[in-house]
């Protein structure tokens, strides 16, 4: 998350973050449940909805970790990335 002057724009920047981590695990959740339901409607066999589950899962992980777990930009990382690419 960039580094806001402003407290209030930065609260703002993560309750959006937060409200579109929500949203994804919901539409996650909602059709891989539906992809499991159609597996097991269809006789079952090999459990195929592994692949969607674990494939989608991993990037649901990626974007929990933004949004709950990676700290704002600071000055300093700003800094060290100028000097890198002067």
């Amino acid at each position: 998350m960039d580094k806001i002057a402003d407290p209030r724009e930065a609260a703002i920047k993560q309750v959006k973050a937060k409200r579109g981590f929500k949203t994804h695990l919901a539409v996650y959740l909602i059709v891989n449940t539906f992809l499991v339901l159609q597996w097991a409607a269809a006789g079952r066999g090999g459990f195929w909805p592994f692949w969607t589950i674990i494939g989608w899962g991993i990037g649901l992980a990626f974007h929990a970790w933004s949004v709950y777990f990676q700290g704002p930009i600071t000055e300093d990382e700003i800094a060290r990335e100028m000097r890198r690419v002067q």
